[in-house]
């Protein structure tokens, strides 16, 4: 038992003694440049959302470059829904929520 331990407690030392020391000649890094949305974005580049509060929804609508591409609307009492512009020709489609319905199949490969 005397051995094992000894053994155990010299591994464990050699892995100590193993490492590389630290080198006297490190220099701080530099911090990262500042970020600014406001010089490097155009701006166009944010969706523009208008909000106009009514007695039965909220009617949120979001514009990119001026133009109507989504609406969503939130009931007073109801689960909200969109109306999105998916091809860009002013007609809009109602969808419960922005899921895409896009479901990837899955397969029980193996089970415990």
């Amino acid at each position: 038992m005397r051995f094992l331990s000894f053994l155990l407690l010299g591994c464990f030392s050699l892995a100590a003694f193993a490492q590389q020391p630290i080198p006297g000649n490190l220099e701080p890094l530099h911090p990262p440049p500042a970020f600014d949305a406001g010089t490097d974005a155009a701006p166009g580049d944010a969706p523009e959302v208008t909000i106009s509060k009514e007695t039965e929804q909220t009617v949120e609508e979001y514009r990119a470059g001026g133009k109507l591409y989504m609406i969503k609307i939130t009931p007073k009492h109801g689960v909200p829904y969109y109306l999105v512009d998916d091809r860009g020709d002013g007609k809009f489609s109602r969808q419960e929520s922005l899921d895409s319905g896009l479901r990837v199949p899955r397969w029980i490969i193996h089970s415990f």
